[in-house]
C-alpha cells in the first residue's frame, strides 16, 4: 500500500505543477500523511481517514493564506481607471442612432449613453461610468463637474 500512497503523492504533485492554481496540493499532503501512517503500521481505514482529514485541514488552514498572496489586489489598467473621469462630447451621443464621440485626455473615443434614451449634445460635459470594448459609457455630469481648461499665458 505504501507504493500506492507514494504514487498518489507524485500524481497530485504533478497535477499541481501543471495547474499552478492550488487545486491538488492539499491531496498531496494528505497522501504523504497517509504514507507515514502506513509506514507506522496503521491499517487501511485509518490511512484513508488520515488522508481525508489531513487534506481537509490543509485546505481549510492554508487556502486563505495562499489565496491572499496569489490573488493580490487587482491593478487597474489605463482603461479601468477611466470610470469617474470627465469627458466632453464631440459628436452627438444617441444610442438609438448608434452615434457619439467624446474627447478624453485629448483623444477621441466612441461614446454611448449608459442610460438608454439619454442623448448628449456636443460640448456637453459627461462622466464616464465604464468602458465597453472601445466605447466610453457615459452619464450626465453633475453641475459641479467641470473639465479643466488650459491656462492662458
Amino acid at each position: 500500500m505504501s507504493v500506492t500512497w507514494l504514487i498518489a503523492f507524485v500524481v497530485f504533485l504533478v497535477v499541481e505543477s501543471m495547474t499552478a492554481s492550488l487545486t491538488s496540493i492539499w491531496f498531496a499532503g494528505g497522501a504523504l500523511a497517509a504514507l507515514v501512517a502506513q509506514v507506522c503500521g496503521a491499517p487501511l481505514r485509518p490511512q484513508l481517514a488520515v488522508f481525508v482529514i489531513v487534506s481537509f485541514i490543509l485546505f481549510i488552514m492554508v487556502r486563505p493564506f495562499t489565496a491572499r498572496y496569489l490573488h493580490r489586489k487587482k491593478t487597474d489598467t489605463n482603461v479601468d481607471s477611466f470610470a469617474g473621469r470627465k469627458a466632453v462630447v464631440k459628436g452627438r451621443i444617441d444610442n438609438e442612432a448608434g452615434t457619439g464621440t467624446a474627447i478624453l485626455a485629448g483623444e477621441t473615443w466612441l461614446a454611448r449613453a449608459a442610460v438608454e434614451g439619454e442623448t448628449f449634445e456636443p460640448n456637453t460635459v459627461v462622466v464616464i461610468t465604464s468602458v465597453s470594448g472601445a466605447k466610453l459609457m457615459v452619464k450626465a455630469a453633475q453641475p459641479e463637474h467641470r473639465v479643466e481648461q488650459p491656462k492662458e499665458e
